[in-house]
């Protein structure tokens, strides 16, 4: 610990010297330090879905202000965010240039990446469960982050966290940790899977689909069955996207993490849903309110949404049946279609239809029977290769 202790005051005071130098240079440099209030845009004009409780953070790291700020310190459970602050909670207390261990490394990769629950409650259990949460909120200055209650000790997807604690989170992990600390947990979430490791849930909603990269995403969700609902399988039979009946909170969808070069915004969404939403409802509900967002540095994604109908919808690497699928959607989600060809003939009484849909965010192809539009062409989607 000493060691560490005298390795953090020489960081410390290296930072400092490089600050002074920094706002000598550039005088808007030192803007960026503090969170500013700014004008806010009414919070009425954030897309809210009926029946979704939502707190909203976005934070410009370029100017120092928040651009969007709606029930920003409201308390959710966690879900998988909590995986941040047991990254952090490891990392903390190491000698920067000691190396990790390989199986910790890789349990650290699989968890920040892909959000796997294994790693998460095997670093939880050894670092000493809810004290982890108690260590970091003290250190980071949380205000709204608490660990699991009294009971529930072993439950770290019950930690309560907030979209403002969210943000202080991540301006701490890009402006105050170590570079080590910075890139292995940053590097992680740039490569977050569409596919979840444990339950297999396709967890690319939100920031993922709202924007184009460069983004990195740690995203949560909780309440929507277990692994029998993934949506990261190819489908031999229709499943519903019910929520179990053992589920006895309201569904969870939270997206979080930095959008557009340079990390220039730090944007925490939770959402709780009505109880029984399906979750490519929950899916939908999220991507809107997030697309709504006014996010400085963010890209918008070429493209039309549509809806998307039935459950068990395969996307195809090519247009055709016949090669196995990649995985399927979300039933009922909402989908970016970024071109349109004609493939094999389809059908699905009373539908036949030989178009389908390009969804560049999947890297596959639908039928366009299962895309909700009343024509078997898409309304102003080009055909492949004419855009």
């Amino acid at each position: 610990m000493a060691r560490w202790s005298k390795w953090r005051l020489i960081a410390a005071l290296g930072a400092m010297t490089v600050a002074l130098i920094a706002a000598m240079l550039s005088p808007s440099a030192t803007a960026a330090a503090h969170a500013k209030s700014s004008p806010l845009r009414d919070a009425a004009t954030v897309t809210v879905p009926p029946g979704v409780t939502a707190g909203v953070a976005v934070f410009d790291r370029q100017t120092g202000t928040f651009t969007e700020q709606l029930n920003s310190t409201m308390q959710f459970r966690s879900a998988s965010l909590v995986k941040l602050l047991i990254a952090l909670d490891y990392l903390y207390n190491r000698d920067p240039a000691q190396e990790i261990p390989a199986s910790d490394r890789a349990q650290l990769n699989t968890m920040l990446r892909s959000s796997d629950d294994g790693a998460a409650s095997d670093f939880w259990v050894r670092n000493g469960g809810g004290a982890i949460v108690t260590r970091m909120s003290r250190l980071l200055k949380l205000s709204d982050t608490n660990p699991p209650p009294a009971g529930q000790e072993g439950m770290w997807g019950y930690t309560t966290m907030s979209a403002a604690d969210t943000v202080k989170i991540y301006r701490y992990v890009l402006d105050e940790a170590a570079t080590p600390v910075r890139d292995l947990i940053m590097g992680n979430l740039r490569q977050s899977t569409r596919c979840s490791t444990t339950d297999l849930f396709d967890q690319h909603f939100g920031i993922a689909g709202a924007f184009d990269r460069p983004w990195a995403v740690k995203q949560g969700w909780s309440g929507f069955g277990g692994r029998e609902n993934g949506t990261c399988r190819p489908a031999t039979s229709a499943r519903s996207g019910k929520a179990p009946a053992i589920n006895v909170t309201d569904p969870a969808l939270h997206t979080t993490g930095t959008v557009g070069a340079g990390d220039r915004s730090i944007v925490a969404v939770f959402t709780l849903h009505p109880t029984g939403t399906p979750y490519g409802k929950a899916y939908t509900d999220l991507g809107r309110l997030t697309r709504s967002l006014t996010v400085p540095g963010s890209v918008r994604p070429a493209g039309t949404w549509f809806g998307t109908w039935s459950s068990g919808v395969n996307v195809r690497p090519s247009a055709s049946t016949n090669p196995d699928a990649l995985l399927q959607l979300p039933a009922g989600v909402e989908v970016l279609v970024g071109c349109q060809k004609e493939g094999q003939t389809v059908s699905v009484p009373p539908y036949t239809n030989q178009w389908w849909a390009y969804l560049p965010q999947y890297g596959g192809y639908v039928t366009n029977i299962y895309i909700s539009s009343p024509d078997n062409q898409l309304p102003g989607v080009p055909v492949c290769g004419e855009q």
